[in-house]
């Protein structure tokens, strides 16, 4: 019993240096992704045939694969380990929303030859996080580089009272093992997501957790996975009230 009590007093300090680790960690692969997005934003096309441009694309990929899941993983200790960590839900202009999304996403998205397309409407507004939303759909666009063939959408429309948020793209769609690992990580069953085989379990969980967080006259956030839409590929959608 005392080695348990003892466990449970060094657990914080644990949570706190694993958290910094992440921080320092997430500050140098911020660095190596600044500095390949300042070599491929600077390329004209003669650069952009050489044999190393495609692998540089590559890097930039994988590089904000790893500073997306470690800003996510920070974002959950601060909210499961720290309380008191800000949720700020203000009115935001959805036009805002799509060009903060669109610009963090446009080095990568151009070094991989990827069309994105913007459908929202020019004067809404509503209510959330804009740090966790836009950290969610810059995950969900990363995401979709991968499966996407060459052109991702993003969407945003009002559907029976919600804000509707979709990223879909053009490729082959969602296995069936991600779309029920979305319901799962709205279900709260993390047992559903396995984040040592599937890449999108810790993405999946963050952005379960950040649209139930948002809440307004009894309805709840929520997300998830589908295949179709406009491009006729894989969909993620996030509804929030």
């Amino acid at each position: 019993m005392e080695d348990q009590a003892e466990d449970r007093e060094g657990a914080p300090e644990l949570f706190l240096f694993l958290a910094s680790t992440a921080h320092d960690m997430k500050n140098s692969i911020s660095v190596l992704t600044g500095t390949l997005e300042g070599l491929l934003g600077g390329a004209d096309n003669k650069d952009a045939n050489h044999p190393a441009y495609p692998q540089l694309a590559q890097m930039l990929y994988q590089t904000k694969r790893l500073n997306d899941n470690l800003i996510q993983l920070l974002a959950l200790y601060k909210q499961v380990g720290k309380p008191e960590y800000p949720f700020d839900p203000r009115p935001q202009h959805i036009g805002e929303l799509v060009q903060q999304v669109a610009s963090q996403a446009k080095v990568l998205l151009e070094s991989k030859k990827i069309i994105l397309q913007a459908d929202f409407p020019q004067d809404m507004v509503w209510t959330f996080d804009e740090d966790l939303i836009i950290g969610m759909l810059t995950q969900a666009i990363n995401n979709a580089v991968r499966y996407t063939h060459d052109t991702i959408r993003i969407a945003v429309a009002e559907k029976d009272g919600l804000l509707e948020i979709r990223v879909e793209d053009n490729g082959a769609g969602f296995p069936q093992s991600m779309i029920d690992a979305g319901v799962s990580a709205m279900s709260g069953i993390t047992a559903g997501v396995n984040f040592m085989t599937n890449s999108s379990g810790l993405g999946l969980y963050f952005a379960s957790e950040v649209a139930k967080m948002h809440k307004y006259r009894q309805r709840t956030g929520s997300i998830r996975l589908e295949n179709g839409g406009q491009l006729g590929g894989g969909a993620f959608v996030v509804s929030l009230p």
